[in-house]
């Protein structure tokens, strides 16, 4: 099992109470679904971040190709006015 440390946080009193309720209602205690709730975050928030990271990486290269804003507008009017005519 992964090695586990203590941290307080501050939570308002209305979250503070919807956890309490929930760690009732599903039988866990608030420490466990408070965890699980960070560990989401922290992962989404990774993944977020690295997407980001490697789309400035690519935006950055030599190689990279831009279109205008108004190009791709015009195509998405188009497509939008083919699709709604069908």
């Amino acid at each position: 099992m992964e090695q586990t440390s203590t941290m307080t946080i501050r939570l308002s009193e209305a979250i503070k109470n919807k956890l309490e309720h929930l760690a009732a209602a599903t039988e866990r205690t608030k420490a466990y679904l408070a965890a699980k709730a960070i560990e989401e975050f922290v992962a989404t928030q990774e993944w977020q971040i690295q997407a980001i990271q490697e789309a400035v990486k690519e935006a950055d290269a030599p190689q990279a190709r831009f279109i205008e804003h108004a190009v791709v507008a015009k195509k998405i009017r188009t497509r939008m006015a083919r699709r709604e005519g069908k």
